[in-house]
């Protein structure tokens, strides 16, 4: 099945390109799993293909997991630090929680995908997992906004499976899902539980069984983030 799900995403991203005319893929390089599985996808789907990799504050450890994954692949990349922009902008800003400021970083680092994908004729790979996306585990216009979702509709335990397929490097395999927007976050300690957990959650909840406290937890975190889901709302004015 793992190798179906590769070969049928493959196919899916180069359909992706002559229905939209573009020539290929830039993609955030976190030196997370989600990226390095969508950078060998991409990878695999044509040569054209760019990995940005966009500290801001960042532990160093993600930026040589991120160098290490490129290599591995044998992935163009480009390195731009962000921590001065993000400084400079922070200053004109009023004060917030660290859940703001994390988001707009978050958002830079899609300012700066969207301008090669312009420059370049390439699409913006998202790294959104179908377990992030269904409870809203991302943030909107930041790394929730792309042109493509590969890994969209496989749960987090699904694509830890599939990035076995590919020459990932283990400590990437294996390493704690964090989103890096502050120091210490993990995404399993900001939600409360584990990705297992959520996994099994989400997949009780798709078939309206909302037993337990965590389904029910989950379920109105998946309510609650819906807008994040959807197109922005227009008034209905000729209806």
């Amino acid at each position: 099945m793992k190798n179906d799900f590769v070969e049928q995403i493959t196919q899916w991203l180069r359909a992706q390109l002559k229905e939209t005319n573009t020539d290929g893929f830039v993609l955030g390089l976190s030196g997370g799993l989600d990226s390095a599985v969508c950078a060998a996808l991409i990878r695999r789907a044509t040569d054209n293909c760019l990995g940005i990799i966009l500290p801001i504050e960042s532990d160093v450890k993600d930026l040589d997991d991120a160098a290490s994954v490129a290599s591995t692949l044998d992935l163009k990349t480009e390195y731009i630090d962000l921590t001065t922009i993000y400084n400079n902008l922070v200053k004109l800003m009023p004060a917030g929680d660290r859940l703001a400021f994390g988001n707009i970083k978050a958002r830079l680092r899609m300012i700066v995908l969207y301008y090669h994908a312009n420059v370049f004729n390439y699409l913006v790979c998202g790294t959104g997992n179908k377990t992030e996306i269904s409870l809203g585990y991302f943030t909107k216009y930041g790394d929730g906004a792309c042109d493509i979702l590969p890994l969209g509709d496989l749960y987090k335990g699904e694509v830890k499976d599939l990035a076995r397929t590919f020459n990932i490097p283990e400590k990437v395999l294996e390493k704690v899902p964090s989103a890096g927007l502050w120091a210490g976050q993990t995404d399993e300690g900001e939600i409360g539980c584990t990705y297992d957990r959520m996994d099994e959650a989400l997949r009780q909840i798709e078939k309206g069984q909302i037993g337990d406290d965590i389904a029910r937890r989950l379920y109105d975190m998946v309510r609650r983030t819906a807008h994040k889901r959807e197109k922005p709302k227009i008034c209905p004015l000729r209806r």
